[in-house]
């Protein structure tokens, strides 16, 4: 009988401690859904120089035991600039769709002979991130790297939907908004400054917009911390209808093209 009582206690306590059974956040979601594509321009001065969309599959997927959204933002050369420098890139994520964060995220960069396969596992409640990365040369998965990282830790796709679930009436003008995110090998903070209001007019008509600018670092690509603005669009659905960032070598726009909202299936 004790044995019993014993055996009990034990696998109740490996089961406490898996994550599967621990409390996850709730994050209230009414901006997207399955099916949503979005497709942008994007423009170098007057040239149009490749192609984005973001799409959210139709169908859920079980990642950790937990229903996911499966997203993937897709980028293309066009045009000459496909010519000098080939870009076929695909950033991906499954996020949580009640607690808006990632449990899978990955990136398939090919980007002129650079080439980079990522896999990142996280594992929120361990605290810990896992990644994997494709050897080209052997064209074997490397050994998995683990790093430290916080509970609900966002990938830079995820980090994007979750600005979509807040709520911007809330927010004051040049309030900064943060968040934790994990890239190549590092915690970032990622902080973000809500500017305010303004009307955008893009291909799909004129928008009434929130004014978003990300707090850049100083690096040797942007130009200044405020050398980023995104307007989404100041509905309940806040879609991401215009980027725009100031570069050393220029600057650079992303444009709206289509939106289609998509539907549960």
């Amino acid at each position: 009988m004790k044995r019993g009582v014993i055996l009990l206690i034990f696998i109740s306590a490996l089961l406490i401690s898996s994550d599967q059974y621990k409390s996850y956040r709730s994050v209230p979601n009414t901006s997207f859904i399955p099916g949503e594509v979005i497709n942008y321009k994007v423009h170098y001065g007057f040239v149009n120089a490749a192609e984005g969309k973001m799409v959210i599959s139709d169908k859920l997927f079980k990642i950790n035991n937990r229903h996911c959204y499966k997203i993937d933002v897709y980028g293309k050369s066009i045009g000459m600039f496909d010519v000098f420098l080939r870009i076929r890139d695909n950033w991906g994520t499954y996020l949580d769709t009640a607690s808006i964060i990632p449990h899978k995220a990955y990136r398939y960069i090919e980007e002129g002979k650079y080439r980079k396969k990522e896999i990142v596992n996280f594992h929120h409640f361990n605290k810990k991130v896992e990644v994997i990365d494709f050897d080209k040369n052997k064209e074997i998965w490397k050994p998995a790297k683990e790093f430290e990282a916080p509970t609900y830790v966002q990938d830079m796709v995820s980090g994007y939907y979750y600005l979509r679930t807040l709520d911007f009436d809330k927010l004051k003008e040049n309030e900064i908004i943060q968040l934790k995110a994990f890239f190549d090998d590092e915690v970032y903070d990622f902080n973000i400054r809500f500017l305010g209001r303004e009307e955008v007019k893009t291909k799909i008509g004129t928008i009434r917009s929130l004014v978003l600018s990300p707090i850049m670092p100083e690096n040797s690509l942007f130009d200044g911390e405020n050398s980023i603005r995104v307007w989404i669009s100041d509905d309940r659905n806040k879609v991401p209808i215009k980027v725009k960032a100031q570069m050393f070598v220029g600057a650079v726009e992303v444009d709206i093209q289509s939106y289609e909202k998509g539907d549960i299936k």
